[in-house]
């Protein structure tokens, strides 16, 4: 019996660190791209988010298509377009005409948050709630708009008719693995800041899946936060960037990533607060062999497919280096014994 191999992606924000451009923050974002496929990652995502000094991602699908040309085989992707921000009909063009551009290399993940504030989320769009409790019907429109068989009807989205891209039901609690389940489609879940409900996601998703012509099985995938480098001591320092970017979040100050700082008594007790604390539970920090115990542990929990890594923190040098020693350790992972 063959040993089951974990697949690992990226999630990109296109974090706009302090003192840079989002053109040099987009260009980061290419470089680690074209790393990222060469240390093995399985697909590249951008988020999609708005009104936001620190995250660059707002039109993700146009940076979709320029990290897809500037790489070669990586598959390059939205985690996720915010469907409800947006018409099914004019996304099933974008993303089909990025399928036909760089064919069998495109993902479309969904999701249903406004990935914004409730004002900006009603400056995108008039009617967003309504949009968001709609989203299972604009799922089925951006499927039925991707058919063969959508050739015959009045309102044709032509460029996506039989283009390969696959479909993702991204989710930050229970809702969403109800409707991947039904739909019988891969499954992400936003583990990375949403914590208190993945396990009881991952539990409804693989009881309710039901096959469909994409999956023959369940297939989850699984954000985590990651920041690897030489030392403990090293990883915790430039993880501070992270620490003072969900202070930040949980605050509602908007601020660009902020460098690193040593870790003093005073952020320890910061980071130690409740909410904190819970919306980063599952960050693996550290060196190589600390993370990968921890990594290690989680898929044994969790039982995920994929583990979708998540590095906001302000060094585009540390990032990358940060994605080329995670790789090191999925790959010895994927090697050694492990109960997965």
């Amino acid at each position: 019996m063959s040993k089951k191999q974990i697949a690992y992606s990226i999630l990109d924000l296109a974090i706009v660190s302090e003192g840079y451009s989002f053109k040099q923050t987009f260009d980061q974002s290419i470089a680690l791209a074209k790393a990222a496929e060469a240390a093995g990652y399985s697909r590249y995502w951008l988020a999609e988010h708005h009104n936001s000094d620190a995250i660059g991602s707002s039109a993700t699908s146009m940076l979709i298509g320029k990290i897809a040309s500037e790489t070669n085989y990586i598959k390059v992707g939205s985690g996720g377009i915010m469907l409800p921000n947006h018409s099914p009909l004019i996304i099933a063009e974008q993303f089909g005409t990025l399928g036909i551009l760089y064919p069998n290399r495109i993902d479309l993940g969904l999701g249903r948050a406004p990935g914004t504030d409730q004002a900006t989320a009603a400056a995108i769009r008039s009617d967003f709630y309504q949009a968001a409790m709609s989203f299972p019907n604009e799922v089925q429109q951006i499927q039925n708009y991707f058919s063969k068989e959508n050739a015959t009807s009045k309102v044709r989205a032509n460029v996506a008719e039989g283009v390969n891209v696959p479909l993702y039901i991204l989710g930050s609690s229970t809702d969403s693995a109800h409707l991947a389940a039904k739909k019988g489609l891969p499954y992400a879940f936003a583990s990375h800041f949403a914590t208190a409900h993945l396990n009881n996601a991952l539990e409804i998703y693989h009881q309710e899946f039901k096959q469909s012509s994409v999956l023959e099985k369940p297939y989850t995938l699984a954000g985590v936060n990651i920041i690897v480098a030489d030392t403990d001591e090293e990883a915790e320092k430039i993880s501070t960037s992270l620490y003072k970017m969900i202070i930040n979040l949980l605050t509602g100050k908007r601020d660009y990533m902020q460098p690193p700082m040593e870790m003093d008594e005073e952020m320890r007790e910061v980071i130690q607060h409740p909410s904190v604390h819970q919306m980063l539970k599952y960050s693996f920090i550290g060196s190589e062999e600390t993370v990968k115990k921890q990594v290690k542990a989680f898929i044994e929990t969790t039982q995920v497919d994929e583990i979708i890594a998540v590095t906001n923190i302000f060094s585009s040098e540390d990032r990358i280096k940060s994605y080329q020693l995670f790789a090191e350790i999925m790959q010895d992972l994927n090697t050694t014994d492990t109960k997965v």
